[in-house]
């Protein structure tokens, strides 16, 4: 069989003194991304950090640790494949992590886009509770938008039905 040579992943972790493993009843509890246009990755990882935030970790591991290791098994299909072509060991912190997802899956012409919505949006042929639920829904789809609150309320307050 020909010598292959696969690059390592890209997150290089950190040692840790305590021998650790994740639990198979973890992994499945994981919520799983495939990268596809529809699906919402500030979805996914606020349910990914709600099960990985158990409270039942080994003494001495982060819970960044956790969310580390587990994290490629939280992605399949296209996402996965993107995981494992970024450049070896070149994330060493969650944050980092969540930073070159939601560069790759939530990218700022998305942010733009959502922007221009929530300034938009309009009181349509629905109750003022559906109405609320609904910029509620599009303001927390995305966290980055970078709108004060006085001028969200003003958005809602100029949308509502005469």
């Amino acid at each position: 069989a020909p010598d292959v040579n696969y690059n390592g992943l890209c997150i290089e972790y950190a040692d840790v003194a305590t021998p650790f493993e994740l639990k198979s009843g973890l992994i499945h509890l994981l919520p799983k991304f495939s990268g596809l246009a529809g699906e919402d990755p500030h979805k996914h990882l606020k349910e990914f950090q709600v099960v990985c935030s158990t409270p039942l970790r080994p003494e001495g591991i982060t819970e960044d640790h956790i969310k580390l290791r587990a994290f490629p098994f939280s992605l399949q299909g296209a996402a996965k494949d993107w995981l494992y072509y970024l450049e070896p060991n070149s994330v060493t912190t969650w944050n980092d992590l969540k930073k070159v997802f939601l560069e790759r899956y939530f990218p700022a012409s998305r942010a733009a886009s959502i922007r221009k919505e929530i300034c938009g949006i309009r009181q349509g042929n629905e109750s003022l509770t559906e109405y609320w639920e609904r910029f509620k829904q599009l303001v927390s789809s995305c966290p980055q938008h970078q709108i004060t609150e006085q001028l969200l309320i003003q958005y809602f307050y100029e949308g509502l039905l005469p």
